[in-house]
């Protein structure tokens, strides 16, 4: 894919954003208020304690588990191991967060000055987003793509709690610089009840799909970005394939949005169901991919073209209904009486698409399978105001707006990265919320900690573009390095490049070895079964 957007998956609820009034930006309110707490810890009746949080692990690492006597609700303060050595904690596991992590971990310190680190993620495996649609294929495993956080930190002394980021109060903007006898520059309370006291904050929490702006798409739509996502859509696929459908009843797939994402989706369900079913993709712009380059959007095209997926290009979706629903209701128009459903016990769903600009007509659209890729927001859920709040400066797609080091504006000690902060480059462009972005940012973070701990100048983020890429299925793929203009690999060289692009970008050394190893392993099976296959056509045929 274009190297998709990293959304990961831990999140900070709840957050408000108001109106600023003259003031460009848009605010985020955090409060000292808990509200509801949705405790992902787990109880044990062991000592009649309730223990919370999900426990760290790392080199070195003690019990990572806080200890509440039961009843007690006061938020639980988690005791660093050393109090003296600099505080790190990073929000979110994905490629801004993990990669930060990994890479503070492999700087040289000085005596005294190596950082305690701490990754907060609500989920248990880190996840390479770019390569999720290869689990539809059948063409990785889910350990390989999805490596869990404790195997990919043994050897390292970061700490990893699975939990949920509920509650942020900064201090670091009461003054220019924290003073040097503060005693932390934040806190961060966690669903579990415990609190994080911070020197230095990572926030690397991703985006999620953004469904809620069109009726029933919340209800009815799968999103694709995660792998619990990628899980369900894989499901969904094999109870819909095990149905007896005839050549009159194909599987019905319809995509919304023609991004990278939708492309990709697009081409490796019509891949799965081939002539078992019929993949409809719909955009509201006239053409697919608008920002890839002409060599990926003509490869991508050719493809979805030969295995027959639908374009309905320069429409948006207006409401997304169930079919039982409908005839519950009693309102069924002519064009969706015209459709003529069949009688079935399982859900189908029509699409209303209505047209972007002049010249076509409103459509309606029948899917057994509603997948929704159009637009993301970053995970900042919001909060009613408080009375004394404290502002992070966000654009106004809700990210935070950061500046040419990374960290928050008017927060010294707060970085940001990946898809819900907002960099603009050296002529004001936002740079797109792609992992390609987050992995190179989660590099220049981590060297500007070192750097502001040691009291060394930061480096101003600098990014650079290395190409753009996109899986159209098995053993195919489209490529368009940066630095060879106007070239585009297709095809079985393009997946093979592909392939080993996002082998390099693994996030450490023995799962790239393990990676790396089991892939060469099923080429070599696949390579020996195609041999056999046509050894045996040549013999029956002599």
């Amino acid at each position: 894919m274009a190297l998709m957007a990293s959304s990961a998956s831990a999140a900070l609820v709840p957050f408000n954003r108001i109106s600023g009034g003259t003031n460009k930006w848009s605010k985020l309110i955090l409060s000292r208020r808990t509200g509801i707490s949705f405790s992902m810890g787990s109880s044990c009746p062991t000592d009649g304690a309730r223990y919370i949080a999900t426990g760290a692990i790392g080199r070195n690492s003690g019990p990572g588990v806080a200890k509440l006597s039961e009843g007690k609700t006061e938020p639980q303060t988690y005791s660093w191991p050393d109090k003296k050595k600099p505080r790190v904690c990073i929000l979110g596991g994905g490629f801004g967060g993990l990669y930060t992590a990994l890479r503070l971990e492999s700087l040289v310190w000085p005596d005294g000055k190596k950082p305690q680190v701490l990754l907060v993620d609500q989920s248990d495996h880190f996840v390479f987003k770019p390569m999720l649609y290869e689990l539809l294929s059948g063409e990785v495993d889910a350990w390989e793509i999805a490596p869990r956080f404790l195997d990919l930190l043994t050897n390292t002394d970061v700490k990893f709690f699975k939990d949920r980021a509920k509650l942020l109060h900064p201090s670091d903007h009461l003054v220019a610089e924290a003073p040097k006898g503060s005693s932390c520059a934040g806190t961060v309370l966690l669903d579990s009840g415990l609190l994080i006291e911070y020197d230095w904050l990572v926030l690397a929490l991703g985006a999620e799909t953004k469904l809620d702006v069109v009726p029933g798409a919340l209800e009815f739509a799968l999103p694709f970005s995660t792998l619990d996502d990628a899980c369900k859509l894989n499901k969904k696929l094999r109870v819909l394939e095990r149905r007896n459908f005839s050549k009159d009843s194909l599987i019905r797939v319809a995509v919304v949005g023609c991004g990278y994402s939708g492309v990709e989706l697009a081409a490796t369900v019509s891949e799965r169901l081939q002539d078992r079913g019929i993949v409809q993709a719909i955009n509201v712009d006239t053409t697919i991919c608008p920002s890839a380059p002409s060599g990926n959007r003509e490869a991508a095209l050719k493809v979805l073209s030969s295995r027959k997926v639908q374009l309905l290009l320069g429409y948006f979706v207006s409401c997304i209904r169930r079919v039982g629903d409908l005839e519950a209701s009693g309102h069924v128009t002519e064009s969706v009486t015209a459709l003529n459903f069949e009688q079935c016990d399982f859900d189908r769903y029509i699409l209303e698409l209505e047209p972007a600009g002049k010249g076509l007509e409103t459509q309606i659209v029948e899917a057994d399978l509603v997948l929704w890729t159009a637009g993301s927001k970053p995970l900042l859920p919001e909060l009613e105001p408080c009375n004394k709040p404290h502002e992070l400066p966000l654009n106004s797609r809700g990210q935070t707006e950061t500046d040419e080091t990374l960290r928050v504006k008017g927060h010294p000690h707060i970085f940001a990265l990946g898809d819900s902060s907002a960099f603009r480059d050296s002529n004001g462009r936002l740079l797109p919320a792609t992992a390609q972005v987050a992995f190179q940012q989660a590099d220049y973070a981590g060297w500007n900690l070192w750097a502001v701990i040691n009291d060394r100048p930061l480096l101003p983020f600098r990014f650079q573009k290395l190409g753009e890429m996109m899986t159209l299925g098995k053993n195919n793929a489209a490529i368009s390095p940066s630095f060879i203009e106007g070239l585009t690999l297709e095809g079985s060289v393009g997946h093979t490049a592909r392939k080993i692009a996002y082998l390099l970008r693994l996030p450490t050394d023995e799962h790239r070895f393990k990676v790396g190893l089991s892939w060469f392993t099923k080429s070599a099976v696949d390579s020996v079964a195609l041999l056999q296959n046509t050894l045996a056509k040549i013999l029956s045929g002599s």
